[in-house]
């Protein structure tokens, strides 16, 4: 958004002819100076909803339907039960929010068709980029003693939440803190998504991936994001593109990074049988998130002091250190063995799922995402995710004969049935409804089928025939390799997409002339992350409740750049 457009915005949010109470008349009384109650719903409405910048953005946001006294004592009365009941119930006091909920409709970006170029950038052109994305990478590293990613609140929410969804996450979720957030965040959405404030929280973007403008991002390092810049920087590597300083500092980091991943981030959890097994946690203790001290004190406040393990954090975690040639006796754990406890089978352990609000696909099959902790902590509730189950087959196909899956049934039965979960996604189409990811766009879900396709192909023909004996994944990359190449491409595109685009065609063996597009996109808008950074941050992934918090960075653009570019040189010098 440009300074003239945000201005704009701005004087129609702040001029909006007011009708009907606005967030603050509805909650003040109720939350701004409570003297009773559970103390935490009103420090998060102090601290999240109830700061200057925002009161004075939707001071003039009411909602016409409140002015029936019926309707906002309902609402009101859903608060004080959120305040000060000592077991509330929670579907109860959803009800008058999600109706509200239900008063707004948002929409998925629909980027319009794009004319196709028809010739390539130059091969010198794809190598500069290469280098810049790579010493962008190593740079970071050097000046802050690791890569960082960022984390933005977009407080209009995620399409996919409807009222249905919300009251699924508020009363599926295992903390109060929690729900305490999700009640209000959403509370919020309403009245930001109904009035001329949603200009500012939300403007329009180019293509699919969110771009990250929001003023405010919270620095943080996580062990789920070394291992994706580890796996960039042994591809830079790879390239040969890397001068002699580069390589060995990118070594150096790859180092570090793996010991981050494996000691410092490493948590122990029981399995399902009771064994105890190392894991990966998402946020080590501090101060390792290398959280400032502001925002670490505000995730206290607010309520997300527990972060439990997760199992995508640990599946991407043991697939890097695997890949950089680590010797950490932790990678032996037959880690298929732990995920099986959290494999859901219909009629066993269904009720693993808390938090369904992507029940539109099958779970059978398919592993649940958040670890209880030692201690049993589990704050998030649980759901399912198609992305995570595609890194849990991956790592598994990278220690197949180390974790002897093909000579031990149950392990390869768990395989096969990750592998049926993912292949009804694939024939039914859900892969591409956003709908049916909690924590990514299916365009990101089309580049790690790439990524985990290319780890199955590189096992011997006999491991291809004992794991898949029904040709499963060939029927799924044609299914994703279409979408990507008559959907995806076809549109415009921004820099992140375009990178999602080339990862998922270099793996799965696109045509070299349906890289055109990704590339002129990724080569033309080259610089537009100023003077720090080739590029700018876009949406990697995110979380749908309590509110649409996207993560990602200007180096995570540069990493998945970086990793598309060299698969697409690869294929073209071919």
């Amino acid at each position: 958004m440009n300074l003239h457009a945000f201005a704009g915005a701005a004087y129609r949010a702040l001029t909006a002819r007011k009708d009907g109470p606005s967030l603050y008349e509805v909650c003040d009384p109720i939350l701004n100076q409570p003297q009773r109650g559970n103390p935490h719903i009103a420090n998060f409405y102090r601290t999240a909803l109830g700061n200057p910048a925002l009161r004075t953005l939707l001071r003039r946001a009411g909602l016409p339907e409140l002015n029936d006294s019926t309707r906002l004592n309902a609402l009101r009365q859903a608060l004080f039960q959120a305040r000060d009941d000592a077991s509330p119930d929670w579907e109860a006091i959803g009800r008058p929010v999600a109706a509200l909920i239900d008063s707004f409709a948002l929409r998925h970006p629909q980027p319009a068709p794009a004319p196709l170029p028809r010739r390539p950038p130059a091969l010198a052109d794809i190598a500069r980029v290469i280098r810049a994305c790579g010493a962008d990478l190593l740079g970071s590293f050097a000046r802050n003693g690791f890569i960082p990613t960022y984390a933005a609140f977009n407080l209009i929410g995620d399409p996919d939440l409807t009222g249905r969804e919300f009251l699924m996450a508020l009363t599926g979720l295992n903390s109060r803190g929690y729900k305490n957030s999700t009640l209000l965040f959403n509370l919020a959405r309403v009245f930001i998504a109904r009035s001329p404030a949603a200009g500012i929280v939300n403007p329009s973007w180019s293509g699919i991936a969110e771009p990250m403008w929001a003023p405010v991002q919270i620095r943080h390092r996580s062990a789920y994001y070394d291992a994706f810049f580890i796996e960039a920087l042994l591809a830079f590597v790879e390239t040969g593109l890397a001068s002699p300083g580069e390589t060995t500092a990118a070594r150096g980091a790859i180092s570090a990074m793996v010991e981050f991943c494996l000691k410092t981030s490493r948590e122990q959890v029981r399995g399902a049988d009771g064994t105890v097994y190392n894991v990966v946690t998402a946020l080590a203790p501090a101060p390792h998130p290398r959280f400032s001290r502001f925002f670490a004190q505000i995730k206290q406040d607010l309520g997300f002091g527990i972060y439990v393990p997760d199992c995508d954090t640990t599946a991407c975690s043991f697939s890097a250190a695997t890949q950089a040639g680590a010797d950490d006796p932790m990678l032996d754990q037959p880690l298929v063995d732990f995920y099986a406890g959290y494999q859901v089978r219909a009629g066993v352990n269904e009720p693993r799922v808390t938090v369904p609000i992507n029940d539109n696909i099958d779970y059978e099959g398919g592993i649940a995402t958040w670890i209880d902790s030692l201690a049993g902590e589990r704050p998030f509730g649980n759901d399912l995710d198609p992305t995570l189950n595609l890194d849990v087959l991956e790592v598994s196909f990278r220690n197949l004969s180390r974790w002897k899956i093909l000579e031990t049934r149950e392990r390869l039965e768990t395989i096969k049935q990750i592998i049926a979960f993912q292949l009804r996604l694939a024939v039914s189409g859900a892969f591409a409804d956003p709908r049916s990811h909690i924590y990514y766009l299916p365009e990101l879900y089309c580049a790690y089928f790439g990524r985990c396709y290319a780890a199955f192909m590189a096992l011997p023909p006999p491991a291809r025939e004992a794991i898949d004996p029904g040709g499963a994944f060939g029927r799924i990359r044609a299914r994703v390799l279409a979408f990507v190449e008559d959907d995806l491409i076809s549109r415009e595109m921004n820099v992140f997409d375009a990178a999602l685009a080339l990862i998922a065609l270099g793996h799965l063996g696109g045509e070299t002339a349906s890289f055109i597009p990704a590339l002129h996109c990724i080569v033309t808008r080259f610089g537009e992350g100023g003077r720090r950074h080739p590029y700018c941050a876009y949406e990697w992934n995110k979380m749908k409740t309590p509110t649409r918090i996207l993560v990602g960075g200007p180096e995570v653009t540069s990493a998945f750049v970086l990793m598309g570019l060299a698969l697409a040189r690869r294929a073209m010098a071919r």
